[in-house]
């Protein structure tokens, strides 16, 4: 699973669609699907949730995911 923060999400999931890292972690798991996503005003409440979300274990990453996408659907078609 992959957390990060990013001001333009349509324009994130195609950077990790075309890898444009290869030594990314997104390239080297091949990671292109959006399960969640939250919106914040400030980019520090952002950063701060991202930090928090990453020192979470998987089964509480994935409970987080449910609240808003319960049967797991891929949500990247909403930003193309």
């Amino acid at each position: 699973m992959y957390t990060g923060v990013t001001n333009n999400l349509k324009v994130r999931l195609q950077q990790h669609k075309d890898s444009l890292n290869p030594n990314s972690f997104t390239a080297k798991y091949n990671v292109h699907y959006l399960l969640y996503f939250e919106k914040f005003a400030w980019i520090q409440i952002a950063i701060s949730k991202e930090k928090e979300i990453k020192g979470w274990k998987k089964d509480k990453k994935i409970t987080l995911i449910k609240t808003i996408n319960p049967e797991l659907n891929f949500l990247n078609d909403l930003f193309e």
